[in-house]
């Protein structure tokens, strides 16, 4: 009867330590997920893009997608996109459950006073040896924000040149012409060179004999060049007309002229190849030696070279 009788003075006098915490403690961790929960669905609708369109969390960024496919732009968007919102994600859930974690301490009467400043030595702590991690992701942040590079650009990193295949936070992947798969990580990225761009450009130094007849090879490469741009095939890869610039360089060999052709992106490798085989065969037919030393012409002939010694006289 008298331990019947103390259970509800008991519960009375623990009242706010047995039922009123735990209740608050519960509600403050379903409050915590279904923030959570709301917070990752928006992001989820913000990084998936409808109908085609451009995804809502890349609408007020900049986007530097001059000359790519809709293919290519659509993939770079996408993995654009999924970076930043695993990030939004990541960064949600910890401010949430961090927050949700102190209001905990808070109910269980904990002083945080000595919490927060363990915490912050262990920060301090892991900043300093961690800071080539916080350094490739900061700077993958910014890389991701101001659009510098994506998917299916060609990209120079000084030490390493290749095509985009992934771009995350802390590295970029990239493959060179030989088909080796480079790991970059974005925090030693001093500078990159980005060749997909806005436009390219073609520039092609040829060489012709020193006596040959500059203007009439100058006409000749002008002539190729501009036959080829009004071509159905290339009129669209080029973006302005081809110029000869003129002479480039010259020695006692040989003479240099500069052609110039300003291309869509990605075009300029394929494009040179062209215009150097056709430029090729236009000389050759208009008999506009390439670079054939006279000197060597002599020597092929039967003479000696002007500074060939004379034959010993028969003893």
């Amino acid at each position: 009867m008298g331990t019947t009788s103390a259970l509800p003075k008991f519960w009375r006098d623990h009242s706010e330590v047995l039922i009123y915490t735990p209740i608050r403690i519960v509600a403050i961790l379903i409050v915590a997920l279904i923030l959570r929960s709301l917070l990752r669905r928006a992001i989820d609708r913000a990084v998936r893009p409808v109908g085609g369109r451009v995804p809502r969390i890349l609408r007020p960024l900049r986007e530097r997608l001059e000359g790519a496919s809709s293919s290519l732009a659509s993939e770079r968007r996408t993995q654009r996109a999924a970076t930043l919102g695993s990030v939004l994600k990541s960064a949600s859930s910890t401010i949430v459950f961090v927050i949700a974690f102190l209001l905990v301490l808070s109910e269980l009467r904990i002083d945080l006073a000595p919490f927060i400043a363990g915490t912050s030595i262990v920060g301090v702590a892991l900043g300093f040896g961690a800071q080539s991690i916080v350094k490739d992701y900061l700077a993958g942040m910014f890389m991701l924000l101001e659009d510098q590079y994506g998917v299916g650009d060609v990209i120079d990193f000084e030490k390493a040149t290749g095509t985009v295949e992934a771009v995350g936070l802390r590295s970029t992947r990239l493959r060179d012409v030989n088909g080796t798969v480079w790991y970059v990580r974005n925090g030693e990225v001093v500078r990159v060179g980005n060749k997909s761009q806005g436009f390219a450009q073609v520039v092609l130094d040829v060489p012709i004999d020193a006596w040959a007849d500059v203007d009439r090879a100058s006409a000749a490469m002008a002539d190729v060049a501009r036959e080829m741009a009004e071509e159905e095939d290339w009129a669209s890869v080029f973006l302005a007309e081809p110029e000869v610039q003129g002479v480039e360089s010259m020695t006692r060999d040989e003479t240099v002229i500069r052609l110039v052709a300003k291309v869509r992106p990605l075009e300029q490798w394929r494009t040179a190849r062209e215009l150097r085989r056709r430029i090729r065969d236009r000389l050759e037919h208009l008999n506009i030696d390439a670079h054939v030393p006279p000197a060597a012409v002599e020597v092929g002939q039967g003479q000696p070279p002007p500074d060939a010694a004379a034959p010993a006289p028969p003893g």
